[in-house]
């Protein structure tokens, strides 16, 4: 059986993106790309109702770009549960109001036991502090820790 994997939007944005004239956002671009292209069939990939409302945004070309990436992804439904343990992390990790969202990719990760949640968001989501006190809110709530890290900590599967 395949392992799951949670992809976040950054990661279906980087596909989807123009190649950036930014060396590190353009590598972070490339890494993606050989993960999509290497790895991800060897994973069982995953979306939120979150994701598909945030790739929905912007550019009409690069939106429909994201939703065709993903238009194949089991999509997970954000329930109440998920919204309460949203809400916690919200608080606890002390997320800005205008970065809410990630807190529920973390939720939606954790709520389906997904093995792994993907992203390059390294404020909210891929972070040294935010995996140390996500650890222990989970721990404290009982409730499931996806391995979060970014698609080059994901290569050798």
């Amino acid at each position: 059986m395949k392992q799951s994997v949670y992809l976040e939007t950054t990661i279906i944005s980087y596909l989807a993106a123009r190649p950036s004239r930014d060396l590190i956002v353009a590598g972070h671009q490339q890494i993606t790309l050989e993960w999509w292209e290497k790895v991800s069939p060897k994973f069982q990939c995953y979306v939120s109702e979150v994701v598909i409302e945030e790739s929905e945004k912007g550019d009409i070309e690069v939106s429909k770009k994201r939703l065709d990436l993903i238009s194949g992804f089991q999509v997970l439904a954000v329930n109440e549960e998920i919204k309460k343990i949203a809400s916690i992390f919200f608080e606890q990790l002390r997320i800005r109001e205008k970065s809410r969202l990630d807190s529920f990719h973390l939720a939606t990760a954790c709520w389906y036991k997904m093995d792994y949640l993907l992203s390059w968001n390294c404020k909210h989501i891929v972070s040294g502090s935010v995996r140390k006190l996500l650890n222990e809110i989970n721990e404290e709530l009982k409730i499931h820790i996806p391995i979060i890290c970014t698609p080059e900590e994901l290569m050798e599967v």
